[in-house]
């Protein structure tokens, strides 16, 4: 996508918020030279993006529980209220990555649809055979993409519901044993971070492979 259709896109995106017709915001865009495809290209690689921010805030998360769990003295308060906002950053990000995943969703039905009816316009049997060909091969990369973008954002919530279940605890019981018994839930918060870390490796690695096999423009 051209660097000057960006503010363009970004009036027509407030302004559908507004209007709330998909179609409408579509068409619109094609006017101004932009494809759905180039949408969708831009917005797997905006969903990408968010996944890697949600992932670095995961390792930071974690990084913050195992100092509270290490904590030997000192300002307990302080280190409760580090994890207390880095658990907030992490829904922030985790609502991020399910926005940009619903995005891609919302284009890529659009895309594919009218790719679809379209179909039924050529008068060239070869053609439509390759334009089919060429539907069924991009739609299956889609569909990668997507299934491991999904893959990864279930992974969050488990991990954002012990997360919170710890700030909640700590919060009712912010003394030093009490942090001591947090030992003991170490083990599965690393298990299911590094789970989701992996996760979104794959799906960040499935949205690069999609966005290098678009056409040139897209």
């Amino acid at each position: 996508m051209v660097a000057k259709s960006l503010p363009a896109l970004a009036f027509l995106s407030a302004s559908i918020a507004l209007t709330g017709c998909a179609s409408t915001y579509y068409d619109t865009l094609e006017n101004f030279g932009i494809e759905k495809r180039d949408v969708l290209t831009r917005r797997v690689d905006s969903a990408r993006k968010a996944q890697a921010g949600a992932q670095e805030e995961f390792k930071d998360a974690l990084d913050q529980y195992r100092s509270l769990v290490e904590f030997d003295g000192g300002e307990l308060a302080r280190t409760y209220d580090r994890l207390s906002k880095q658990y907030k950053q992490l829904e922030s990000e985790a609502n991020v990555v399910r926005s940009r995943i619903d995005s891609i969703e919302n284009v890529g039905s659009a895309l594919f649809r009218e790719w679809r009816q379209e179909l039924k316009q050529y008068s060239s049997a070869d053609l439509r055979r390759r334009s089919e060909t060429q539907l069924r091969e991009t739609e299956a990369r889609y569909e990668d993409v997507l299934q491991a973008m999904n893959r990864a954002a279930d992974r969050m919530d488990p991990v954002l519901e012990i997360f919170q279940d710890q700030v909640l605890f700590l919060k009712h019981n912010l003394n030093a044993r009490a942090i001591a018994g947090l030992e003991t839930e170490r083990a599965e918060i690393e298990r299911r971070v590094d789970a989701l870390i992996r996760e979104m490796d794959r799906a960040i690695a499935e949205a690069e492979a999609f966005i290098e096999s678009m056409p040139e423009g897209a």
